[in-house]
């Protein structure tokens, strides 16, 4: 049985791929969609590193 980590790491690479095909039928947003691909690979491999890590936000700085 799998893991709500593992399931949403699955989505999430899920998502980077569908980000790719996108930016490789529409040059003009290819970049964008590389960074959005980028993103989604990157935080389903931190969820399946370490499914409780946290991750500091911008929002989490004191002003």
């Amino acid at each position: 049985m799998a893991t709500h980590a593992q399931i949403a790491a699955n989505l999430l690479r899920n998502a980077a791929t569908f980000f790719r095909d996108i930016g490789g039928q529409n040059a003009e947003l290819k970049e964008q969609m590389d960074v959005n691909a980028r993103t989604y690979d990157a935080v389903a491999s931190l969820l399946e590193q370490d499914p409780n890590g946290k991750m500091p936000l911008p929002t989490d700085q004191a002003n």
